[in-house]
Parts: structure tokens; sequence; C-alpha cells
């Protein structure tokens, strides 16, 4: 090592404050960014879980309530809106590509504005699945824009956990839906929900564009005043690395022809490191889906009063909806530590250990506490009768309350967010874009089916069996990804590929990168080229 670089390694303190304050002062900018773009990514998990507290209210209406909708009209509203998200999905990038990352996320809050009002003003069925396909479509619609704003705005040390922050936030705006349930009227509900939308709305237009697309459309002179926002509202010339790499990038891809780059895209995806993956990532959501998780989330309220919860059924789903976020929140901090492999097999054993002893307990109760069972309208909820003594069901009434909760934290840990992990690094850079949409897709026709079918399943099989069926889907899941699920937590992309290619398999070990050193500011002047401290060049797709 040669000395100067002996004593670059060696950072004073005072220095290293001085280094730490900067690097909070680029983050802070592109944190407020995708802050911004996570209001919208709320408003969209709100319409996820409104299902959740509407399902109820038109199945058993209330004084007042002009709807009541049957066993069938039922099961359309907890799937109608995943059914049309590949339809949004398939059209996100042509629609929105042309308005620009910022714009197109201004406008799909419209679909959703109009959906609410839809929901508000429903006095027919039909209103409801007008409702559910505009929030679908939009859903859709939202993907491009959203990951790849997030892809263009953030230092690649920063990518990972601020697009982390995304899920959270779907399941965040699932939980605001639970927490209004027990306060409001689903009308009044959705209501409210419309003012997180023009928020959203109104918020976008203090974020810059993303100064790729910019640079796209020859705007050069905004791309730069968007790069000196996002690396911490700095000058001109110290941004100016990476917009001469960003117009250099775009450059040579307006030198390959459309026609040898659609001839090289057909032919990487009819490779091993394409197919291996994107089944990979397709069982994963399979798994996720049909864990019991996706049905307890839609269904949560007529679940907690089919098996008599000891608690008010709106008040269970709001402990549910915390549950999730508490999950959710121990796998973005376990995922560094323990690697996605093993929280996949510790979630999905622990999830189908759940649903087992949920089954069993539902035998249990039919057996020696309720043995005559009436089935509503509306498929699931099950009725007592009163002639039996109550003592043994009040004695474990809490036992299914306690293993949803687990089921919901269990499940958050890890099945129900690996596939969407697994998204943004197992696929090639050549198909990294096109496969995760399809990808994507299939976890949505996978929910689809999965709330589609649960209340013909609760009729053919009961609470007991349809658990059952998630308990061995769970288990059997648990075992192949224990043969078939590399650990891919800290690892190159390239070896991530390589691996999927046949090439060179990965170990089971999490790598974890060292921290970043720090050059003090007193030995800047001894180094050429580097005037742009905030500028980190990407290489994840070389």
């Amino acid at each position: 090592m040669r000395p100067l670089d002996k004593e670059l390694c060696e950072t004073e303190p005072g220095d290293r404050y001085y280094n730490y304050r900067k690097d909070f002062k680029t983050a802070l900018p592109q944190i407020i960014a995708v802050s911004v773009k996570n209001l919208l990514i709320l408003g969209y998990g709100m319409t996820l879980g409104f299902p959740t507290i509407l399902i109820p209210a038109v199945s058993q209406p209330q004084d007042g309530e002009i709807l009541h909708l049957n066993n069938t009209e039922v099961s359309w509203i907890g799937s109608i809106n995943l059914i049309v998200v590949p339809l949004g999905c398939a059209l996100s990038g042509v629609v929105t590509s042309p308005l620009g990352r910022r714009r197109a996320m201004q406008a799909v809050n419209l679909p959703f504005i109009i959906a609410w009002l839809l929901f508000y003003y429903s006095k027919t069925p039909v209103y409801l699945y007008a409702a559910l396909f505009l929030t679908g479509l939009a859903g859709g619609l939202l993907e491009a824009p959203v990951l790849t704003y997030v892809a263009e705005i953030t230092q690649p040390h920063l990518r990972g956990s601020l697009s982390a922050t995304s899920s959270m936030c779907v399941i965040l705006g699932v939980f605001t839906q639970f927490l209004f349930g027990t306060l409001m009227n689903w009308r009044t509900v959705a209501l409210v929900n419309i003012s997180f939308t023009i928020v959203a709305v109104i918020a976008l237009f203090f974020i810059p564009e993303s100064p790729h697309w910019l640079i796209s459309r020859n705007r050069d002179d905004e791309a730069r005043k968007s790069l000196q926002w996002l690396r911490g509202w700095t000058t001109e010339d110290e941004v100016d690395t990476e917009l001469r790499d960003i117009q250099a990038l775009f450059w040579i891809e307006e030198m390959v022809s459309h026609k040898y780059k659609w001839t090289a895209n057909l032919s990487n995806y009819r490779e091993r490191k394409f197919y291996i993956p994107f089944c990979l990532v397709s069982y994963s959501f399979f798994v996720g889906h049909f864990s019991g998780m996706t049905t307890l989330q839609t269904y949560a309220v007529s679940i907690f009063q089919a098996l008599d919860a000891p608690l008010d059924k709106y008040r269970a789903t709001l402990i549910l909806g915390a549950v999730q976020i508490a999950g959710a929140a121990c796998c973005v901090l376990l995922v560094r530590i323990v690697g996605k492999r093993t929280l996949t097999l510790v979630s999905t054993a622990g999830a189908g250990l759940c649903c087992l002893l949920l089954a069993a307990y539902d035998v249990y109760i039919k057996m020696y506490s309720r043995p005559h069972v009436s089935v509503s309208s509306n498929g699931v909820y099950i009725k007592m009768n009163s002639s039996l003594t109550e003592t043994t069901n009040i004695g474990h009434s809490w036992m299914p309350t306690t293993l949803l909760m687990m089921l919901a934290f269990i499940t958050h840990t890890g099945i129900r967010l690996l596939p969407w992990i697994l998204i943004g690094e197992v696929f090639s850079a050549q198909t990294r874009s096109g496969a995760s949409g399809l990808a994507s897709a299939m976890g949505y026709i996978f929910g689809f089916i999965t709330n589609k079918a649960y209340i013909n399943m609760v009729d053919k099989l009961s609470i007991w069996g349809t658990y059952g069926f998630y308990g061995l889907i769970c288990l059997t899941g648990c075992i192949v990804f224990a043969l078939i699920l590399p650990e891919t937590e800290g690892k190159n992309l390239i070896d991530i590929e390589n691996h999927f290619a046949g090439i060179k398999k990965l170990d089971n070990k999490v790598y974890r990168s060292e921290r970043r050193k720090t050059i003090p500011e007193s030995k800047m002047n001894d180094i050429g080229g580097m005037q742009n401290q905030s500028y980190e060049p990407d290489t994840t797709s070389l």
C-alpha cells in the first residue's frame, strides 16, 4: 500500500464527522423523494385493505345499507382488483413512459379518486366492481413509474433499503383500512381515503423528475438541476461527472438498433438464467399466497367471526394489521443478518404449523363443542348450537386468534416478502425489467386465484380443510425451498446470475459488505478526478 493510500484509510475524527454529515445531506433528498413516492404506495395499500371492511358490511348489512351481496358476488370483491393488476402492469411502461416518472405517478391517482367516489356512491354491485377494476388497473399502471423512479434517483448503496420501504407502505396502507373500519362506516372510509390520494398528487409537485428520463428527452439542463436537488442541493460541478455518465449510457443505448435489441431480448428469455429464477419467484408467490395470509387479509373479519374470536372482530382485524407491520419490520431488520434462505425456511415451516394447528382446532371444536354447524350466505360465518355448553369453547377461544396472529407475523417475516425481494436480484441484467413485470403478474394471478377460490373451499372443505390444505402447501414449500433456494444476501448480481446460468453455484453463507471508507476532506486535494464525492457509479447491471 502506498503511503498516500494508507493515509486515506486513516480518517481523523473531525474528517469522519464531516463525511457523516455530508453523507446524511446527500441521502436526505433521496429519502424525501422516495417518501413522497411512498404516499402513492400507501394509497394503493388502502385499495388492497378496503375489501376487508367492505365484505362483511355488504354480506351481512346493517340497517340502512342498501347493498346486500350473495356468496358469488362477495367472492369477486376480494379478487377482481388482483386479476386486473397484471393488465395494468402490461400497459404500465407504454402508457406512463411518455409522461415522465413524476407526472405518471400523479396521473395514476386519478383512477384512485374516481374509484373511491364510486365506492362512496355505490347503489348496486356494478359500482363496486367498476371501482375495484379501476383500483386494480391503477395499481398495475403505477408499477413502472414507481419502480423506475426509485432506481433512477437513488445511489446504489441506498437503493436496496429505500426500495424495501415500498412493501412496508403497502402493509401500512392495509392497516389504515383496518383502523378506519373500526371507527367509521365503509362509505365514510372511502371518502376519507380520497384525501390521502390528493395529498400524494400535491406532494409530487415538490420533488424532481428523474434525471434519466429528462436526458432521454434531451432536457439536459433540467436533468442537471434534478441531480443537484437529489444529491444534497449541491452545485453543478459536483454532479457533472454523474450527469456525463448518464448521458453516455443513454447515447450507447441509442446507438443500438431496435432490431438488434429485440433479437437479443428474445434470445435472453429462452435461456436457463431466465426461466429458472422465473419459476423460483413464481413458486415463491404461489406459496406466499397459499400460506393462508392472503385470504386472512381479505376475509379477516369473517374469519375471526367464524372462529369465535374472544374480542371484537374489527378490533382483532386491527391487531392483525399491526402484527403484519411488525413482521415486515423484523424481515427488514433480520434479512441482512440471517439471510433470505433462513428466513424463508423458518417462515414457511412456521406458517405450515400454524395452519395445521388451526385446522386441528376447528376439528376439535366441531367434534366436542359444536357439532351442529350452519354456513351463512357469505360462505364463512359459522353459527354455534346454543344448546351446547360453551365452557370448552370459552376456555380455548384464544387459541385460533393466537394462531392467526402468529401466522400473520411469521409469513411477513419471510415468505410474503421473499418474492418481492428476489425479483430485483435473481434475473440477469438483460431480462430484469421484462422478467420483473412477468413475475409480478404471476404473483397477482395467484392472489386472484387464492381469494376467488376461498369461499368455495370453505363451502366444500370447511375451515379445517381449507387451512389444512394451506398447511400442506407451506410444509411442501419449505422442503422445496431447502432444495432450490440459494442464499443471495450480500452476493454480487453477477454471481447470482452465474448461479442460475449453471456456471458457478452459490454457497448458503450470508455475505456482509464492509462499511465504505470515507476520504477526509484534507486529503481530497491529493486525489485527481474525484470532484463529486456524492457520486457512486452503479455497476450492478454491467
